[in-house]
C-alpha cells in the first residue's frame, strides 16, 4: 500500500481501543515538523482536546463518520474521520487531513 505513504495528506490509523497502529510519511513528518514525533503507538484520544475525545468516542460506538474543516496558520483543511471495520466488525479510525486548495472549483452534478 505505498500509494497511502506517498498521499499528499495525512493518513492516520488507529486500532479497536484508540491506539495508533500506522502513520503515512506525510503525517510522521507533519509531527515531528510541530517539535512532536512518531504517535505510532500512542492513544489517539490522548492527541485530541475533549471536543474532540467525545466525537472519537461517539465514532467508536456508533460506527458513524465524521467530518468537518478547520483553518490552522491560513492553511484550511478538511478532517475526515471514518471507522474501518474488518468481517463486519469494528476495528479502528482512520483520519485524513487533507489541504483544501484556495482556487478548488466545486460542482453539482445531478
Amino acid at each position: 500500500m505505498e500509494w497511502i505513504d506517498k498521499l499528499d495528506g495525512n493518513v492516520i490509523v488507529s486500532d479497536a481501543q484508540g491506539k495508533i497502529i500506522y502513520m503515512n510519511e506525510k503525517a510522521l513528518a507533519h509531527y515531528e515538523k510541530d517539535g512532536g514525533s512518531s504517535l505510532i503507538g500512542q492513544d489517539l484520544l490522548a492527541c485530541h482536546g475533549e471536543a474532540s475525545r467525545k466525537k472519537i468516542m461517539e465514532i467508536m460506538t456508533t460506527g458513524k463518520t465524521n467530518a468537518y474543516t478547520i483553518e490552522k496558520r491560513g492553511v484550511k483543511k478538511i478532517i475526515y474521520q471514518s471507522p474501518w471495520f474488518r468481517d463486519g466488525e469494528f476495528r479502528g479510525i482512520v483520519e485524513l487531513s487533507l489541504v483544501i486548495p484556495g482556487d478548488m472549483q466545486h460542482f453539482i452534478r445531478e
